[in-house]
C-alpha cells in the first residue's frame, strides 16, 4: 500500500484526521519529529475518532530514520512550488507521499533531497497560498489508491 508521510507536523487536528485517512485506505503514517503537539492532545484525538488503532502509523525521531524505514521506494514531495501535477504521476504500490508542516511547507534543503523523486504540486486557483495540510494528503493518497482500483476498499 501507499504511505504518507509528514514531515514535523504542527496542528494537531490535521495528524488526526490522516490517522483517519490512514486506515479508512489502508496506507501507512509517518510522522517525523519534532512534532508540534503530543499524542494526549484533545484535538487530535477527536479528529482521529476510534481510528487510532486500526492505523499503521510510524514516529520518527529525525528525516535520516523516515528515509532508512520508507527507502529505497519513490519519494512524491508535495509544494506549491513544483511544476509538476500530482495526477500526472503514475503511482506504485509501496511509494511515499510527503508532505511539510503547515505554517511553511517542505523546506528548500528537504525538496532537494537526494531521496525525493520527484516534486510535485496539486492545481489551485492562483493567488491562493495552500491547500489544508490533511484535504492534500487526502487528494493524494485517493488519486494513487484510486489509479490502482482502490485495492481491498468497498466500492
Amino acid at each position: 500500500m501507499f504511505k504518507i508521510l509528514f514531515y514535523t507536523p504542527e496542528i494537531p487536528g490535521n495528524t488526526g484526521n490522516a490517522i483517519r485517512l490512514a486506515a479508512i485506505t489502508g496506507a501507512e503514517l509517518h510522522l517525523v519529529k519534532p512534532l508540534g503537539f503530543n499524542f494526549e492532545d484533545t484535538n487530535l484525538r477527536r479528529a482521529g475518532l476510534d481510528y487510532h488503532d486500526l492505523a499503521v502509523m510510524t514516529v520518527h525521531e529525525t528525516l535520516e530514520d523516515a528515509w532508512t524505514a520508507l527507502t529505497p521506494a519513490r519519494v512524491f514531495a508535495f509544494t506549491t512550488t513544483a511544476s509538476t501535477n500530482f495526477a500526472s504521476i503514475e503511482y506504485h504500490e509501496g511509494d511515499v507521499l510527503m508532505f511539510g508542516p503547515e505554517s511553511v511547507g517542505l523546506p528548500e534543503a528537504v525538496q532537494n533531497d537526494e531521496h525525493i523523486t520527484e516534486r510535485v504540486k496539486i492545481p489551485m486557483v492562483p493567488g491562493r497560498r495552500s491547500l489544508n495540510l490533511a484535504n492534500s494528503a487526502s487528494i493524494a493518497i485517493y488519486e494513487a489508491w484510486r489509479q490502482h482500483g482502490f485495492p481491498g476498499g468497498a466500492i
